[in-house]
């Protein structure tokens, strides 16, 4: 069987695809190195929000790893480093025994606390403050398009 030819992309398409790779590595980078003085990254920070969230402040690895936009295999990796500082604590689910529980603890939560007042002023200066308000719209519904494509494969 004959493999087809792609739909390559126009060159428009092409700009705006690698203008988003740009500004996604950007903002990543940016938010990372904000969160740097709290000895926190991204997705530690992601963590910590998950779990202030969530009722009594514990969640199913499982659905922390959804929660945060990681692999499970990264957010084991992610949880045993800030259970090692003292952040999260980790105990086997009561109604299984299977599962696996994190669970935030007070110095954890009180880092997030911390740590929230310049993480949302730095979201605003990568992001929010930066997009046209006439735009903002717009990018929501283009995300959500994006988002929904990736919820149908899970």
């Amino acid at each position: 069987m004959p493999q087809q030819e792609p739909e390559w992309l126009t060159p428009e398409q092409q700009v705006v695809w690698r203008d988003a790779l740009a500004a996604v590595a950007w903002i990543r980078d940016e938010l990372n190195a904000d969160l740097r003085p709290f000895n926190l990254d991204l997705n530690e920070y992601e963590v910590l929000v998950v779990l202030s969230e969530a009722p009594d402040h514990s969640v199913r690895m499982s659905q922390l790893a959804e929660g945060s936009n990681q692999s499970r295999s990264r957010l084991t990796h992610t949880v045993g480093r800030m259970e090692k500082a003292g952040l999260i604590r980790r105990h086997t689910a009561q109604s299984d025994r299977r599962g696996v529980i994190a669970t935030l603890t007070d110095e954890g939560m009180a880092l997030l606390e911390r740590a929230a007042i310049d993480h949302v002023a730095s979201v605003r200066r990568v992001l929010v403050d930066v997009v046209d308000p006439d735009d903002w719209e717009a990018m929501g519904r283009a995300l959500k398009s994006i988002l929904a494509v990736a919820d149908s494969g899970r």
